[in-house]
């Protein structure tokens, strides 16, 4: 777990920190030796650490067992030791065993928190803080309900990353086959004139000359055919990338709402919007966390205007679509429709997530795909 998602967590727990009120007002209230207040503060601020130490491993695996018991300890003895004021502390003992402990040992140890707490508080008359014990109970329902969220929604993202790795890798496969079954044939038929050509060439150099053209014509055509596949590999289309999109997106457990008409298109603001669709996926898929993406496509006989949304953290402060070679993310996205003389904008959306607008002319205007 990396340091910022640690702090993410802890800070999430400060506003539980409220219950720590009581114990702070009986230290500076109370009449007591000055040695036990001391004592009181120090054991009230290591047990406010290992509980932020705790509530920081929210949601994972490793629980913080040993931690644990040092602030059940602490908690504890500082209840016993200083009265109702404290029973308080029980609270975060609920919390840190929902998020900390195995699930069978979880209600075993705040239903003894929970005992504790009351005792306390009945021991030393404080009836006023009955609330106490069951706030002990809903505090470990409610740790333990978000635990469960923050683990399947870790889960969920896992999954949207092996689904792009995924795709990406099958994109490599099916180019790399292509290849070879464009390349396998000629550059055989170039390795065997070569060879005759070779062996030829001392005892008849006009066949050895013939052969050779041979070899020319064919290492010509294998150019030509490894152009047109690599032309056609990078070339798409506004609907070929909607489809694309609503198959990644979807099989992502992202809900995808699509235009009902995809307009036709000249092929420069076809492709190059296509590129829009299929980048914007791609950065959903890796690094927004959206749950929705809309796509609208609209065009008026003069531009099209393509918009992507999403609901994600695209928009969030030091978030931003990553890319900036040519070719890819927004850097290469500005060429292509900077190309046909459009334009294109990027940012946080009027109700957050990401929002990508392209904007291209239908006329006067092509597009290196």
């Amino acid at each position: 777990m990396d340091r910022s998602s640690w702090w993410g967590q802890a800070i999430w727990a400060v506003p539980w920190l409220l219950f720590q009120y009581f114990p702070i007002s009986d230290l500076v209230t109370a009449d007591r030796p000055v040695a036990a207040r001391w004592v009181g503060a120090v054991g009230l601020l290591a047990f406010t650490l290992v509980y932020l130490r705790v509530i920081g491993q929210l949601g994972r695996p490793r629980a913080l067992r040993a931690d644990f018991v040092l602030m059940t300890g602490l908690a504890t003895a500082l209840a016993v030791g200083f009265g109702a004021n404290w029973s308080g502390l029980m609270v975060y003992v609920s919390a840190a065993a929902a998020a900390a402990l195995p699930w069978r040992w979880v209600w075993p140890a705040v239903v003894a928190a929970a005992l504790l707490c009351l005792a306390v508080i009945l021991a030393d008359e404080g009836s006023g803080l009955l609330f106490l014990p069951p706030i002990c109970l809903l505090t470990a329902f409610a740790i333990r309900g978000t635990g469960y969220l923050m683990t399947v929604n870790r889960e969920l993202q896992e999954a949207r990353e092996e689904l792009a790795r995924h795709a990406v890798a099958e994109e490599r496969l099916r180019f790399a086959r292509d290849l070879h079954d464009l390349l396998g044939h000629s550059l055989s038929l170039i390795a065997l004139k070569s060879e005759l050509a070779r062996r030829l060439a001392a005892v008849d150099p006009a066949r050895a000359g013939a052969e050779m053209a041979d070899v020319e014509d064919a290492a010509r055509r294998a150019l030509a055919e490894v152009r047109e596949a690599v032309s056609g590999y990078r070339q798409v289309t506004v609907g070929q990338a909607l489809a694309e999109a609503r198959a990644a997106l979807t099989g992502a457990g992202i809900t995808v709402r699509l235009p009902e008409r995809v307009p036709v298109l000249p092929v420069g603001p076809d492709a190059a919007l296509g590129w829009v669709v299929r980048e914007a996926t791609t950065n959903v898929l890796r690094h927004s966390g959206a749950g929705q993406v809309t796509v609208e496509l609209t065009e008026d006989g003069e531009r099209a205007v393509l918009t992507v949304t999403d609901d994600g953290c695209g928009g969030a402060p030091g978030v931003t679509m990553r890319g900036t070679t040519s070719g890819s993310g927004l850097a290469g996205l500005r060429e292509r429709v900077g190309a046909l003389g459009g334009e294109l904008a990027a940012g946080p959306g009027d109700r957050g997530g990401y929002r990508l607008r392209a904007s291209v002319p239908l006329t006067s205007a092509t597009v290196d795909a």
